[in-house]
């Protein structure tokens, strides 16, 4: 299954993808794509609605159907920091012996096409093509044979980042990290049934209609099921939870000269089955 929420910020209603890509509203069988729907028995319950029956929406989604970030009221946003060992070397940063976790506040969550809003100050905006992962059943010292079970499903993540508050400023990295529309989320949250080899898996970003960031989540340094289990022993995981995990080589900051975002660019990408984003960029408000 294809899962989404579409409608205006704030009041957007669950959605279903059918084979002919128009939207079908789950409104009747579910308040949202959150909580316990996400676990076992709600995607299965899910699954045998007759999808035909379902109340076709006006629009196309992406086009002239606004479509909400495909998990909602995310509990935890986790992410992983330099999961890719040829984005490690552009950061000059070595490979880590541990995942390297940290968090977006979840007021960074928005749409795969709402506008990324360049923060105040911000000279140093940067973007990551990401493969999400979105916790279905919850757990806490999770097996790392089993962490699979524990998936409701995957979808493309925009890690938006500006690298001056992550990295020149006193603290964490959280603070650059979790500025608002910092996290488009989807189009869709896609079932791990529909995903032939999650280890396998295209990811790409443009620039302006320019290639930035080109990859494939086999080379992560820590596959899904290890971090999954890995984040379970410093926290539980509960239903619409999401782990972002790693963006591959050709973010800005690692570009010589440094190329960062300016307002009036686009940003488009997308992973292999997982669907597309394109955001456009607004500049700084003064």
């Amino acid at each position: 299954m294809k899962l989404l929420r579409y409608g205006k910020p704030g009041a957007e209603k669950p959605g279903l993808l059918d084979s002919s890509r128009r939207v079908r509203d789950l409104s009747g069988a579910v308040a949202d794509i959150a909580g316990p729907v996400l676990r076992r028995a709600g995607l299965n319950a899910l699954r045998d609605l007759d999808v035909d029956s379902l109340p076709l929406v006006e629009g196309t989604p992406q086009q002239d159907l606004r479509l909400g970030a495909c998990v909602g009221q995310i509990g935890k946003f986790i992410c992983i920091g330099l999961n890719y060992a040829d984005h490690a070397a552009e950061a000059g940063m070595p490979i880590p012996p541990e995942p390297v976790i940290f968090n977006k506040w979840t007021s960074a969550v928005c749409g795969p096409n709402d506008p990324i809003q360049i923060p105040r100050d911000s000279v140093k905006t940067d973007w990551e093509v990401e493969l999400g992962v979105v916790i279905g059943e919850p757990g806490v010292y999770i097996d790392e044979a089993k962490a699979m079970d524990h998936v409701a499903g995957f979808c493309v993540i925009n890690d938006v980042s500006e690298r001056e508050f992550q990295l020149e400023r006193a603290g964490t990295w959280d603070k650059g990290k979790g500025c608002d529309t910092f996290g488009p989320t989807g189009p869709w949250l896609v079932t791990p049934d529909e995903v032939a080899d999650v280890d396998d898996l295209e990811m790409w970003l443009d620039v302006d209609g320019v290639r930035q960031q080109s990859g494939n989540t086999s080379t992560l340094i820590y596959k899904v099921p290890h971090l999954i289990a890995y984040c379970s022993r410093f926290m539980s995981l509960q239903p619409g939870d999401v782990i972002s995990t790693g963006t591959p080589p050709g973010v800005g900051m690692g570009q010589k000269p440094p190329r960062f975002l300016q307002g009036g660019e686009v940003v488009t990408l997308g992973i292999a089955g997982l669907g597309e984003q394109r955001s456009s960029v607004r500049a700084a408000s003064r």
